[in-house]
């Protein structure tokens, strides 16, 4: 059985964040996530949108993808600069350099779903921009490919390829942290 609270304390504050494809239930995982250890919960995106006064959708059409990417980088900054948080990131975060000096500050977590249960997950959701046009199945792959190599570079890679509650998820996260913990440099209490 899990000790949360010693989970918690091996941590010493360190963020989490989780990154992977869009879909892939960051936002639902992390919630759980940051109830069970504790720590408080972000969603970039919804940071995003709230600093901006507009969904990401809207940012996307109005101002262009680089605009957005820009912004995204900014939140994070900003984010990292706190301690005790879960965040869940935007699925294109990996794909700016600066983005990784935010992230490695933290614990990074990829959540890896297949592409079979992203369909699945997106094929009715009309609010992401990258998937507007086209195959969802295709663009899909594409993004994969783009962005696997980078989603790679996490400490921890959770695969997840079959249904499993976010509440499950979240645990095995929380399972796996001191392995994790034992290769990552932790800073000492302040």
């Amino acid at each position: 059985m899990v000790n949360l609270i010693e989970e918690r304390q091996l941590l010493k504050g360190l963020n989490i964040y989780l990154i992977g494809m869009m879909g892939a239930g960051k936002t639902t995982v992390g919630k759980f996530l940051a109830q069970q250890l504790q720590y408080r919960f972000f969603d970039t995106d919804v940071l995003l949108s709230q600093v901006v006064g507009q969904s990401v959708s809207e940012i996307f059409a109005s101002s262009g993808e680089d605009t957005f990417r820009e912004l995204e980088s900014k939140v994070l900054s900003e984010l990292s600069a706190y301690t005790y948080l879960v965040a869940a990131t935007g699925g294109g975060i990996v794909l700016r350099r600066e983005n990784w000096s935010y992230l490695q500050q933290g614990l990074i977590v990829w959540l890896d779903v297949p592409i079979e249960i992203l369909t699945a997950r997106l094929e009715s959701d009309n609010s992401r921009p990258l998937l507007q046009d086209g195959n969802l199945v295709t663009k899909l792959e594409s993004l994969w490919e783009q962005r696997q190599k980078l989603y790679a570079q996490a400490d921890l890679r959770i695969i997840i390829d079959r249904e499993e509650t976010p509440e499950e998820i979240a645990l095995r996260v929380v399972q796996t942290i001191p392995q994790v913990l034992k290769s990552k440099p932790i800073p000492p209490d302040n």
